[in-house]
């Protein structure tokens, strides 16, 4: 049999079975050394018959090497962002908001730098929310799971809350010695701190997400004073409470049962995507170093992989990518990293796990060069559709109004009949300004000949509306005699100054 080494906070490997009976069943691993080593056999006892495998903690062991790096770069970056955007200020005049990303959910405005969108331009949402996904669609048919190895939240707040475990209880040997011994003071301190450390990380995650609805240095102060509103506190403990669960207890528990993602993203995949894989056809037969080498000497297969394990103990997910693609792995190359390491020790060539392709293993067992295709079908597609919808979204943003008028006709009743024999229809009409200063609009309606408007209030047809608001209007329209049916109507709204326009069609109601 292989050999398996296993140590505490990792499960056994599966062989196991479950009695009818629904008690317990042993897993034997054993491994039987060449050339007169004596056998080493392991028994695990397991618990079965039930539905899901039992909680198992897992303590993964720190490693170094360039994904590594790579993760902590991303997350420097990312929660600095996250942290101190909401404290970024943006010049919009007086009456203005000065907060660079605001979601004003009183005013119903959505503030970015320069840009400002009303809630009728939720269509901007909308698309940035389906870029979004065939971004990630791309990202998954090039790379894998790029995003959840590196920029999901949950991985980078775990990354972050499995950092301040390593710095209080140390690396996977001291923590797993710390979880067996029995409760002292020192190890009271030790979780207290820790524990400590995570809430306040959770809290100030709690924290900052409510900074982008409110002006974040007002509503700090207003924390400090213990005077913030009720819906803040409110929404900060709640989001504390899902930050410290989640990145501090749940883990990759969320990534293998909460999250949808790694039962999609398999339907995203080819033979093609990259992914982190463990090359089979250089790794296997596995053997321990020595009788590595004394196969080689004497003539027989022997593979890279020394079956350590540091690849295992080094996942964060706590499964062995030598097993395959698998559901609860996330991608995020740290076995690679430490494979690395032993590779580097034992003077053998690096990227034993590595980024590789499904079609690259069969062809190297083939005898064949790799092939890399990161253009194919799937991927121009993808590409094709991130860059027209981008490019949509960005040509309308540039160019859209300022101006905007909404009409609506009087329901009760369609039409008044004057003692001339004339009609009468009455209009609400809603002028909209966008822009950051109070400008003068006109207002004509066009469509039915001999027809006159009169706006109520303002005779001549001009209206003051304010800086970045709305105001309504009523507006009567007078058909002469002999009007009949259902007329189209144009409301035409007009800045004379920068001269946008804006209107509007609707019906002119007549017997």
């Amino acid at each position: 049999m292989r050999s398996t080494t296993l140590d505490e906070g990792h499960a056994p490997p599966t062989g196991g079975r479950t009695t009818p009976s629904g008690g317990r069943t042993t897993v034997l691993e054993g491994r039987t050394k060449k050339f007169g080593e004596a056998a080493t056999r392991r028994v695990v006892s397991a618990p079965t018959g039930a539905l899901y495998e039992a909680r198992r903690k897992i303590q993964p062991q720190a490693v170094r090497g360039r994904f590594r790096t790579a993760k902590w770069i991303v997350l420097a970056v990312t929660l600095a962002i996250y942290y101190l955007v909401p404290f970024l200020r943006w010049d919009r005049g007086p009456g203005a908001p000065s907060q660079a990303v605001l979601i004003d959910l009183d005013r119903g405005r959505l503030y970015f730098f320069f840009i400002e969108l009303w809630p009728q331009e939720v269509t901007y949402v909308m698309g940035l929310l389906i870029l979004a996904a065939l971004t990630l669609f791309l990202m998954n048919a090039v790379a894998g799971r790029m995003w959840c190895g590196y920029l999901c939240p949950q991985t980078v707040w775990t990354d972050l809350f499995l950092a301040v475990e390593r710095l209080v209880e140390g690396d996977r040997r001291e923590r797993l010695k710390l979880d067996a011994a029995p409760w002292s003071i020192e190890k009271v301190a030790l979780r207290t701190m820790k524990h400590a450390i995570w809430l306040l990380i959770a809290w100030w995650t709690g924290g900052a997400w409510v900074l982008y609805f409110a002006d974040a240095p007002t509503l700090v102060h207003q924390l400090a004073t213990f005077q913030a509103p009720p819906t803040a506190v409110f929404a900060i403990l709640t989001l504390t409470a899902t930050t410290y669960g989640l990145a501090g207890h749940m883990r990759e528990q969320v990534c293998t049962y909460m999250c949808p993602w790694p039962r999609i993203q398999g339907s995203l995949t080819d033979e093609h995507s990259l992914n982190i894989l463990y090359r089979v056809d250089r790794g296997e037969p596995r053997a321990s170093v020595k009788t590595s080498q004394a196969l080689r000497a004497a003539g027989q297969p022997a593979g890279d992989c020394v079956d350590c394990f540091a690849c295992v103990t080094a996942c964060p997910a706590g499964i062995d990518i030598r097993d395959g693609l698998q559901m609860a792995c996330i991608q995020c190359g740290l076995c690679a990293d430490a494979c690395d390491t032993v590779m580097q020790k034992l003077g053998r060539p690096t990227g034993l796990i590595a980024y590789d392709t499904e079609a690259n293993c069969r062809r190297r067992a083939e005898g064949k060069p790799p092939v890399f295709k990161i253009l194919r079908p799937r991927t121009i597609v993808y590409g094709l559709l991130v860059a027209g919808i981008g490019g949509f979204m960005l040509t309308t943003l540039a160019t859209r109004s300022f101006t905007g008028v909404n009409v609506l006709h009087d329901r009760n009743p369609l039409f008044v009949t004057l003692s001339d024999g004339g009609i009468r229809n009455g209009y609400t009409v809603r002028l909209i300004n966008k822009r950051p200063f109070e400008r003068e609009l006109g207002l004509v309606v066009e469509g039915l000949p001999g027809a006159r408007a009169e706006i109520v209030g303002a005779p001549e047809g001009h209206l003051a509306v304010p800086a970045d608001a709305t105001r309504e209007v009523r507006v009567l329209v007078f058909a002469p005699p002999g009007t009949a049916g259902s007329v189209p109507l144009t409301f035409r709204l007009a800045d004379p100054v920068s001269g946008e326009t804006a209107s509007v069609q609707d019906h002119f109601k007549a017997p």
